[in-house]
């Protein structure tokens, strides 16, 4: 019988290997729980059939991950996938986070490259089109985000970082009159109260943002239940995967989707899918890597409205290839090899 895009792919899985990357940023980056300087991924090297596999994924402090405990994870469950896997049943070997990211991503490589069938194809979202990225600003004086606000007041859209409230009302006006003909989205990454977010909602429309990320700590965020600001909020922190739409309906209107906290593109899609069934609007975002951690995300993005994959931008130097910023468009680069037979 043909294969068809529907069907289990098994996989020949011959030996997995995994490294911790330590990429530096061009500059540290703040938001509201802390500053980092490098991006701290692991990266994987999945093997059979004479086809090897790549995966990217980055360690979340939120969640209680460091680089040396994604690592332990895959290294414990690596000799439990060798012989034919299926990447759909990962899901029982290891919970959503960033080891299963890696390791799913490698997979839909490593299966693309074994069936001949590239992995948008396999996603069921091809043709595929370039996306749009929102350019990040993070947490600085205002006077110093107004002058990046400034210099990338051309890009289409600008995520702004918040967090700081006693100078976030500061920093928003600063954007705002330094960049005043692009669109705004802000995350505040949990960093506020709720008399806090109401407090800024009267300067948030008057700035013209879209969307708010995560004012509320996902753990206390049940004073948003029912409540309208007029400005759509969304879900990212507080939504993992499929399994947290229950909890975040009536919250949220949009859910952000990121590969290290759904643990990889195969539940990245079903909760993209699962989402929009339900009426959420859906945006993926990102947290650290190279391009090869966006190229799986660039994929997923494909189901998106709003899309958040310029992690790659702020590394020191380039890493990888896979794919290409041209501005603020995301495409495949002419050197892509991830998720290609």
């Amino acid at each position: 019988m043909t294969q068809t895009v529907c069907d289990r792919c098994l996989i020949e899985i011959e030996n997995i290997g995994a490294k911790i990357a330590l990429i530096p940023l061009a500059e540290p980056r703040t938001i509201a729980r802390g500053t980092e300087t490098a991006a701290k991924t692991v990266q994987v090297r999945v093997s059979g059939a004479g086809k090897v596999g790549l995966g990217e994924a980055c360690a979340m402090s939120r969640y209680g991950e460091t680089q040396e405990s994604v690592l332990a994870q895959i290294e414990a469950v690596a000799p439990k996938l060798v012989g034919r896997f299926a990447r759909e049943d990962l899901a029982n070997v290891l919970p959503a986070g960033a080891a299963r990211n890696a390791l799913d991503c490698a997979f839909w490589d490593l299966e693309a490259k074994q069936s001949g069938v590239a992995a948008e194809v396999r996603a069921m979202v091809a043709p595929m089109a370039p996306i749009v990225t929102a350019y990040t600003i993070t947490i600085k004086s205002p006077e110093e985000m107004a002058e990046v606000a400034r210099r990338e007041g051309h890009r289409p859209l600008l995520k702004i970082k918040l967090g700081h409230f006693e100078d976030d009302r500061a920093r928003m006006e600063h954007v705002r009159r330094a960049a005043p003909d692009t669109r705004l989205i802000v995350d505040a990454n949990e960093g506020w109260t709720f008399d806090q977010l109401k407090e800024m909602v009267p300067v948030l429309k008057a700035a013209g943002v879209e969307l708010i990320e995560q004012p509320l700590h996902a753990t206390r965020d049940d004073p948003l239940c029912g409540y309208e600001c007029g400005i759509p909020l969304c879900a990212d922190e507080a939504c993992h995967t499929r399994a947290s739409l229950p909890d975040v309906e009536g919250k949220y209107g949009y859910i952000n989707i990121k590969l290290d906290k759904t643990g990889g593109v195969t539940e990245a899609l079903a909760l993209a899918r699962e989402a929009r069934k339900r009426g959420f609007g859906v945006m993926i975002g990102c947290t650290n890597g190279t391009t090869l951690a966006m190229a799986p995300g660039l994929i997923v993005a494909q189901l998106c409205s709003i899309c958040d994959l310029d992690a790659a931008m702020f590394l020191r130097e380039v890493e990888s290839g896979e794919t290409v910023y041209m501005g603020s468009e995301l495409d495949w680069s002419s050197a892509r090899r991830w998720g290609l037979p």
